[in-house]
């Protein structure tokens, strides 16, 4: 019987890799100092624009999209990454594939807040700007550049130098020595955020997108920046006996076994406790506890104001929430509340001495739950679970 293909057909193939050491990857922002960037070509100069963010943005399709001429040139270009990462020779890397080397560009000098200044050639400067065929971008430092060169060179892998980072937050990009974009990268962002920005507005509170939106356009902002003032690697604290801690949970509460050996591996005795073994008298947080952490999770659902229930649990008990407030008055005992745990916590100040100006959790301005990355400054505290780490500014 005849069969006749009726259009391209497609394969995809999912795999999967052992990595020896996690530590050792390549993130796309920027780094300070001096630094050459370079363009790997792997579509050797065709720069197609089927199918490409330029096209779409003129309502077009296109003609011919860019493909994998040589999968031998591929792979000899991931080799070439693997000894380049395993030397620690790239301090960053993008690939082209979502709107070309501009774009590329763009999102590498914004997400490290440096400078661009770069020259493409071509004999199309919108082909040479925005085409999207196999290559990526790397950033190796001056220093460093001719032997991570030399290592491209050994796989066969060809890298053109298309310029250097530089301290003034600007991009600048020119196709044939011809100026194409000089821009500073406030304005980079903020025109790049303004698509979301509209979308946010009609989504969310209109108030909070547009302050968000402006946030994006400011000269001045610095950014996530980290600072820490301890050893990340310390070993855990030699102790003569272990100190018990009650890793406290109720019932849709996840999170606790990890919990549980985070504190292990800091020099605790970790005990699983939950709330119905204290209802019942099993355990008793009189037994020579000295810690106490409220897991994280979803107990009495995944809602604002969740840990209410949690909350109320304690204080509409009488014996409870006399064990509890015993346990939290004797000088040498330390609380922890994470998420949900957390909002139980907060909600028996009343009962925590020291605690009347904590905060209660109510709806968000912006009607939504907001999952930020952010920094925090840890400030001078007597907290033991802060303690050693003043000055330091982390992401969280």
């Amino acid at each position: 019987q005849e069969h006749k293909q009726v259009g391209p057909l497609s394969l995809i193939v999912s795999a999967f890799a052992t990595v020896t050491d996690a530590r050792k990857d390549v993130t796309p922002d920027l780094k300070p100092g001096a630094s050459r960037l370079l363009l790997v070509d792997l579509g050797n100069g065709k720069n197609r624009l089927g199918a490409s963010a330029l096209a779409q943005v003129y309502n077009q399709i296109g003609d011919t999209v860019p493909d994998v001429e040589s999968p031998e040139a591929l792979r000899a270009f991931y080799e070439a990454m693997q000894e380049l990462i395993e030397k620690g020779l790239v301090l960053a890397y993008h690939d082209r594939s979502d709107g070309g080397v501009a774009v590329t560009l763009a999102e590498m000098a914004m997400a490290g807040g440096i400078g661009v200044a770069a020259n493409l050639v071509g004999p199309d400067p919108l082909a040479a700007l925005f085409n999207e065929e196999l290559g990526a971008v790397l950033q190796v430092a001056e220093d460093k550049a001719a032997e991570a060169e030399a290592i491209l060179a050994k796989h066969g892998v060809k890298a053109d130098p298309i310029g250097l980072t530089q301290a003034d937050p600007v991009l600048q990009i020119t196709v044939n020595d011809e100026p194409a974009l000089d821009e500073a990268l406030a304005e980079v962002r903020s025109v790049w955020s303004e698509t979301t920005y509209r979308m946010q507005a009609l989504r969310d509170n209109p108030a909070c997108a547009k302050q968000e939106f402006e946030v994006a356009g400011l000269t001045d902002d610095p950014g996530m920046n980290f600072h820490v003032t301890y050893p990340l690697n310390a070993p855990a604290p030699a102790r003569t006996a272990k100190p018990k801690i009650a890793i406290l949970r109720e019932e849709g509460v996840n999170g606790h076994i990890e919990m549980a050996a985070a504190f292990a591996l800091a020099g605790f005795e970790s005990v699983d406790v939950h709330m119905t073994d204290l209802l019942t008298g099993r355990v008793s947080l009189d037994d020579g506890f000295k810690g106490l952490v409220a897991c994280g999770g979803f107990s009495y659902g995944d809602v604002l104001g969740a840990g209410s229930g949690w909350a109320r649990g304690i204080l509409f008990n009488p014996a409870l929430k006399a064990m509890f407030k015993r346990y939290f008055e004797r000088p040498d005992t330390f609380t922890l509340g994470v998420c949900n745990g957390c909002q139980m916590v907060s909600q028996l100040k009343d009962i925590i001495p020291g605690a009347a100006h904590w905060p209660r959790f109510v709806r968000n301005t912006s009607d939504q739950f907001e999952g930020r990355y952010c920094t925090l400054e840890v400030l001078d505290t007597p907290s033991v679970l802060l303690k050693g780490m003043a000055g330091s500014r982390l992401p969280i």
